[in-house]
Protein backbone atom coordinates (compact mmCIF):
# COMPACT_ATOMS: atom_id res chain seq x y z
CA UNK A 1 0.00 0.00 0.00
CA UNK A 2 1.19 3.50 -0.74
CA UNK A 3 1.85 5.46 2.41
CA UNK A 4 0.59 8.69 0.85
CA UNK A 5 -2.88 8.26 2.28
CA UNK A 6 -2.43 6.76 5.77
CA UNK A 7 1.20 6.97 6.89
CA UNK A 8 2.54 5.32 10.03
CA UNK A 9 2.55 8.75 11.70
CA UNK A 10 -1.26 8.50 11.77
CA UNK A 11 -1.21 5.57 14.22
CA UNK A 12 -2.99 6.37 17.48
CA UNK A 13 -4.22 4.40 20.51
CA UNK A 14 -7.48 4.35 22.45
CA UNK A 15 -6.87 5.77 25.93
CA UNK A 16 -9.26 3.25 27.53
CA UNK A 17 -7.38 0.31 26.04
CA UNK A 18 -4.39 1.22 28.21
CA UNK A 19 -6.51 1.33 31.40
CA UNK A 20 -4.42 4.14 32.95
CA UNK A 21 -5.08 5.08 36.57
CA UNK A 22 -4.54 8.78 35.84
CA UNK A 23 -3.37 11.23 33.17
CA UNK A 24 0.31 10.90 34.13
CA UNK A 25 0.16 7.15 33.59
CA UNK A 26 -1.66 7.63 30.28
CA UNK A 27 1.13 9.95 29.10
CA UNK A 28 3.81 7.50 30.21
CA UNK A 29 2.15 4.54 28.49
CA UNK A 30 1.53 6.37 25.20
CA UNK A 31 5.15 7.54 25.14
CA UNK A 32 6.41 4.02 25.93
CA UNK A 33 4.62 2.86 22.78
CA UNK A 34 6.45 5.45 20.70
CA UNK A 35 3.13 7.11 19.85
CA UNK A 36 1.92 10.69 20.18
CA UNK A 37 -1.76 10.40 19.26
CA UNK A 38 -4.76 9.17 21.27
CA UNK A 39 -8.50 8.78 21.00
CA UNK A 40 -9.62 10.01 24.41
CA UNK A 41 -12.44 8.57 26.52
CA UNK A 42 -14.38 11.66 27.60
CA UNK A 43 -16.75 10.30 30.26
CA UNK A 44 -14.20 11.10 32.99
CA UNK A 45 -13.39 14.53 31.53
CA UNK A 46 -16.85 15.94 30.97
CA UNK A 47 -17.65 19.62 30.77
CA UNK A 48 -15.45 22.42 29.48
CA UNK A 49 -13.24 22.44 32.61
CA UNK A 50 -12.71 18.67 32.54
CA UNK A 51 -11.74 18.75 28.90
CA UNK A 52 -9.43 21.74 29.28
CA UNK A 53 -7.60 20.18 32.23
CA UNK A 54 -6.56 16.97 30.49
CA UNK A 55 -5.97 18.87 27.25
CA UNK A 56 -3.27 20.95 28.95
CA UNK A 57 -1.53 17.85 30.35
CA UNK A 58 -1.52 15.99 27.04
CA UNK A 59 -0.39 19.06 25.08
CA UNK A 60 2.54 19.50 27.51
CA UNK A 61 3.58 15.93 26.71
CA UNK A 62 3.25 16.52 22.97
CA UNK A 63 0.30 14.12 22.66
CA UNK A 64 -2.43 14.97 20.15
CA UNK A 65 -6.06 14.00 20.77
CA UNK A 66 -7.33 12.83 17.38
CA UNK A 67 -10.93 12.31 18.56
CA UNK A 68 -13.07 11.63 21.60
CA UNK A 69 -15.30 8.77 22.70
CA UNK A 70 -18.12 8.48 25.22
CA UNK A 71 -20.16 5.67 26.71
CA UNK A 72 -23.84 5.59 27.62
CA UNK A 73 -25.50 4.66 30.91
CA UNK A 74 -26.06 1.05 31.96
CA UNK A 75 -24.40 -0.84 29.10
CA UNK A 76 -24.17 -4.51 30.06
CA UNK A 77 -21.80 -6.66 28.00
CA UNK A 78 -22.50 -9.88 29.94
CA UNK A 79 -23.99 -11.48 26.84
CA UNK A 80 -25.16 -10.63 23.32
CA UNK A 81 -28.72 -10.34 24.62
CA UNK A 82 -27.89 -8.04 27.54
CA UNK A 83 -25.98 -5.57 25.37
CA UNK A 84 -28.76 -5.66 22.79
CA UNK A 85 -31.20 -4.55 25.49
CA UNK A 86 -28.92 -2.04 27.26
CA UNK A 87 -26.61 -0.63 24.58
CA UNK A 88 -26.49 2.93 23.35
CA UNK A 89 -29.59 5.12 23.42
CA UNK A 90 -32.15 2.29 23.32
CA UNK A 91 -33.19 2.14 27.03
CA UNK A 92 -35.98 4.63 27.74
CA UNK A 93 -35.04 4.91 31.43
CA UNK A 94 -31.57 6.25 30.58
CA UNK A 95 -32.46 8.57 27.70
CA UNK A 96 -32.51 11.73 29.82
CA UNK A 97 -29.18 10.87 31.50
CA UNK A 98 -27.62 10.00 28.15
CA UNK A 99 -28.63 13.37 26.73
CA UNK A 100 -26.90 15.05 29.67
CA UNK A 101 -23.75 12.99 29.13
CA UNK A 102 -23.78 14.02 25.47
CA UNK A 103 -24.13 17.70 26.40
CA UNK A 104 -21.21 17.46 28.83
CA UNK A 105 -19.14 15.60 26.23
CA UNK A 106 -19.85 18.31 23.64
CA UNK A 107 -18.57 20.92 26.12
CA UNK A 108 -15.41 18.87 26.75
CA UNK A 109 -14.83 18.22 23.04
CA UNK A 110 -15.29 21.89 22.24
CA UNK A 111 -12.79 22.93 24.92
CA UNK A 112 -10.30 20.43 23.43
CA UNK A 113 -10.87 21.65 19.88
CA UNK A 114 -12.05 18.22 18.73
CA UNK A 115 -14.10 17.81 15.57
CA UNK A 116 -14.95 14.09 16.00
CA UNK A 117 -16.47 12.03 18.82
CA UNK A 118 -17.55 8.38 18.60
CA UNK A 119 -19.95 6.19 20.58
CA UNK A 120 -22.01 3.00 20.37
CA UNK A 121 -25.49 4.02 19.23
CA UNK A 122 -26.92 0.62 20.18
CA UNK A 123 -28.33 -2.26 18.14
CA UNK A 124 -30.20 -0.71 15.23
CA UNK A 125 -33.29 -2.68 14.11
CA UNK A 126 -33.10 -4.10 10.59
CA UNK A 127 -36.86 -3.77 10.09
CA UNK A 128 -38.00 -0.20 9.42
CA UNK A 129 -41.41 -1.16 10.86
CA UNK A 130 -39.87 -2.08 14.21
CA UNK A 131 -41.16 0.50 16.75
CA UNK A 132 -37.58 1.01 17.96
CA UNK A 133 -36.49 2.08 14.47
CA UNK A 134 -38.25 5.44 14.48
CA UNK A 135 -37.44 5.94 18.16
CA UNK A 136 -33.75 5.52 17.45
CA UNK A 137 -33.90 7.76 14.38
CA UNK A 138 -35.42 10.54 16.51
CA UNK A 139 -33.00 10.10 19.43
CA UNK A 140 -29.93 9.91 17.23
CA UNK A 141 -31.03 12.98 15.28
CA UNK A 142 -31.32 14.80 18.61
CA UNK A 143 -27.74 13.87 19.50
CA UNK A 144 -26.51 14.59 15.98
CA UNK A 145 -27.95 18.12 16.15
CA UNK A 146 -26.40 18.68 19.58
CA UNK A 147 -22.93 17.85 18.22
CA UNK A 148 -23.48 19.59 14.90
CA UNK A 149 -24.37 22.85 16.66
CA UNK A 150 -20.77 22.86 17.95
CA UNK A 151 -19.25 21.79 14.63
CA UNK A 152 -18.48 18.25 15.83
CA UNK A 153 -18.91 15.06 13.83
CA UNK A 154 -20.58 12.12 15.60
CA UNK A 155 -19.31 8.68 14.68
CA UNK A 156 -21.19 5.42 15.29
CA UNK A 157 -19.08 2.39 16.23
CA UNK A 158 -19.65 -0.47 13.80
CA UNK A 159 -20.19 -4.13 14.56
CA UNK A 160 -23.72 -4.83 15.69
CA UNK A 161 -25.10 -4.54 12.16
CA UNK A 162 -23.99 -5.69 8.75
CA UNK A 163 -22.36 -2.89 6.77
CA UNK A 164 -25.16 -2.57 4.21
CA UNK A 165 -27.80 -2.40 6.96
CA UNK A 166 -25.93 0.33 8.83
CA UNK A 167 -25.50 2.24 5.56
CA UNK A 168 -29.28 2.14 4.96
CA UNK A 169 -29.95 3.32 8.53
CA UNK A 170 -27.56 6.25 8.07
CA UNK A 171 -29.30 7.11 4.80
CA UNK A 172 -32.61 7.26 6.68
CA UNK A 173 -31.07 9.21 9.56
CA UNK A 174 -29.96 11.89 7.08
CA UNK A 175 -27.75 13.71 9.58
CA UNK A 176 -24.89 15.38 7.68
CA UNK A 177 -22.40 15.24 10.56
CA UNK A 178 -22.96 11.55 11.38
CA UNK A 179 -20.74 8.77 10.05
CA UNK A 180 -18.93 5.68 11.26
CA UNK A 181 -15.88 4.71 13.23
CA UNK A 182 -15.22 1.44 11.40
CA UNK A 183 -14.00 -1.43 13.56
CA UNK A 184 -13.36 -4.58 11.48
CA UNK A 185 -12.99 -6.83 14.53
CA UNK A 186 -16.43 -5.91 15.86
CA UNK A 187 -18.08 -7.27 12.71
CA UNK A 188 -16.29 -10.59 13.31
CA UNK A 189 -17.02 -10.57 17.05
CA UNK A 190 -20.74 -10.01 16.44
CA UNK A 191 -20.73 -12.32 13.39
CA UNK A 192 -22.11 -9.61 11.10
CA UNK A 193 -20.43 -10.51 7.83
CA UNK A 194 -17.10 -9.92 6.15
CA UNK A 195 -15.48 -6.72 7.49
CA UNK A 196 -13.87 -5.97 4.13
CA UNK A 197 -17.28 -5.98 2.41
CA UNK A 198 -18.66 -4.00 5.34
CA UNK A 199 -15.96 -1.37 4.95
CA UNK A 200 -16.63 -1.09 1.23
CA UNK A 201 -20.33 -0.43 1.84
CA UNK A 202 -19.61 2.20 4.52
CA UNK A 203 -16.83 4.17 2.80
CA UNK A 204 -19.22 7.09 2.07
CA UNK A 205 -19.77 7.43 5.83
CA UNK A 206 -16.20 6.72 6.98
CA UNK A 207 -14.86 9.16 9.58
CA UNK A 208 -12.32 7.07 11.52
CA UNK A 209 -11.14 3.47 11.91
CA UNK A 210 -10.17 1.22 14.79
CA UNK A 211 -7.35 -1.26 14.37
CA UNK A 212 -8.51 -4.40 16.17
CA UNK A 213 -8.54 -8.08 15.22
CA UNK A 214 -10.70 -11.10 16.03
CA UNK A 215 -11.64 -14.67 15.20
CA UNK A 216 -15.22 -15.66 14.47
CA UNK A 217 -17.25 -17.58 17.02
CA UNK A 218 -17.71 -21.32 16.60
CA UNK A 219 -20.97 -21.13 18.55
CA UNK A 220 -23.66 -18.96 16.90
CA UNK A 221 -25.21 -16.43 19.27
CA UNK A 222 -21.98 -15.92 21.22
CA UNK A 223 -19.12 -13.50 20.67
CA UNK A 224 -16.04 -14.34 18.73
CA UNK A 225 -12.61 -13.87 20.28
CA UNK A 226 -10.61 -10.65 20.15
CA UNK A 227 -6.95 -11.36 19.37
CA UNK A 228 -3.72 -9.44 18.77
CA UNK A 229 -3.72 -7.51 15.47
CA UNK A 230 -2.24 -9.63 12.71
CA UNK A 231 -3.17 -12.96 14.31
CA UNK A 232 -6.91 -12.94 13.54
CA UNK A 233 -9.23 -13.03 10.54
CA UNK A 234 -9.06 -9.38 9.41
CA UNK A 235 -7.42 -9.08 6.00
CA UNK A 236 -5.27 -6.07 6.83
CA UNK A 237 -3.69 -5.53 3.38
CA UNK A 238 -7.19 -5.46 1.83
CA UNK A 239 -8.45 -3.19 4.63
CA UNK A 240 -5.65 -0.68 4.13
CA UNK A 241 -6.02 -0.81 0.35
CA UNK A 242 -9.68 0.25 0.63
CA UNK A 243 -8.65 3.14 2.89
CA UNK A 244 -5.99 4.12 0.40
CA UNK A 245 -8.39 4.05 -2.54
CA UNK A 246 -10.87 6.13 -0.53
CA UNK A 247 -8.08 8.64 0.13
CA UNK A 248 -8.61 8.19 3.86
CA UNK A 249 -6.34 10.56 5.76
CA UNK A 250 -7.63 10.01 9.30
CA UNK A 251 -6.10 8.23 12.25
CA UNK A 252 -5.48 4.48 12.50
CA UNK A 253 -6.56 4.02 16.11
CA UNK A 254 -5.40 0.82 17.81
CA UNK A 255 -7.98 -0.58 20.24
CA UNK A 256 -7.43 -3.55 22.55
CA UNK A 257 -10.22 -4.65 24.88
CA UNK A 258 -8.95 -8.08 25.94
CA UNK A 259 -5.67 -9.65 27.01
CA UNK A 260 -3.50 -9.42 30.13
CA UNK A 261 -0.73 -7.27 28.64
CA UNK A 262 -2.38 -4.44 26.77
CA UNK A 263 0.83 -2.48 26.18
CA UNK A 264 2.61 -5.45 24.59
CA UNK A 265 -0.44 -6.27 22.45
CA UNK A 266 -0.81 -2.66 21.28
CA UNK A 267 2.91 -2.53 20.48
CA UNK A 268 2.53 -5.71 18.40
CA UNK A 269 -0.39 -4.05 16.56
CA UNK A 270 1.72 -0.96 15.92
CA UNK A 271 4.59 -3.03 14.50
CA UNK A 272 2.21 -5.01 12.30
CA UNK A 273 0.65 -1.83 10.93
CA UNK A 274 4.02 -0.22 10.32
CA UNK A 275 5.18 -3.28 8.38
CA UNK A 276 2.19 -2.90 6.05
CA UNK A 277 2.42 0.87 5.67
CA UNK A 278 6.05 1.00 4.57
Amino acid sequence: MSNSSTPAENIAVCSWSLQPKDTAELVSMVQSLGLNKVQLALNDHRGSEGGAAIGVELAKAGIEIVSGMFGTVGEDYTSMETIKQTGGVIPDEHWEANQQIAKDVVDAARSLGLDLVSFHAGFLPEDQNDPDYEKLIKRLRTLATLFDDSGIMLSFETGQEEGSHLSHFLDDLAAPNVGVNFDPANMILYDKGDPIEGLRSLVPYLQQVHIKDANKTKEPGTWGEEVVVGTGEVDWPAFLEILNRANYKGALVIEREAGDDRVADILAAKYHLESLLH
